[in-house]
């Protein structure tokens, strides 16, 4: 299992790379992906994924910002495993996408592991333990 704020880390930069593909070099990013309609809305996903994934790179190392960016990566790998899925099937987006949803399905592995971590950690705490 990796590091909590490891794994934060790179799920984060995952994130902004993939997200920023479309915007900085959309050509290269349509011939991997396959053409699409609306430029616009690759370009708003694509932003949303980079805002996403830099909360989750430069979430604090607290309890607090593990759970923060545990939110974000849960749901960006869900949402885009769920998209990815449903649309490759019904023929509507590249077949490379079951690529990016094998990827998904890792980060929400990783993510589900350190969430049964952290109530494992949670639950070994005493009640009666001292407070700092």
């Amino acid at each position: 299992m990796m590091e909590p704020s490891r794994l934060a880390r790179a799920h984060g930069a995952f994130n902004v790379v993939f997200g920023l593909w479309p915007l900085l070099h959309y050509r290269s990013f349509e011939a991997v992906s396959g053409p699409k309609i609306d430029h616009w809305l690759v370009k708003t996903v694509g932003g949303l994924m980079t805002a996403a994934g830099y909360a989750q790179f430069r979430a604090p190392a607290s309890p607090d910002g593990r759970a923060m960016a545990r939110r974000i990566g849960l749901g960006t790998a869900v949402t885009f495993m769920i998209v990815d899925l449903r649309y490759v099937s019904r023929g509507r987006i590249s077949r490379i996408y079951l690529l990016d949803a094998v990827l998904e399905m890792y980060w929400l592995i990783a993510w589900a592991a350190d969430l049964a971590m952290a109530r494992k950690l949670c639950s070994a705490k005493s009640v009666d333990s001292p407070k700092p």
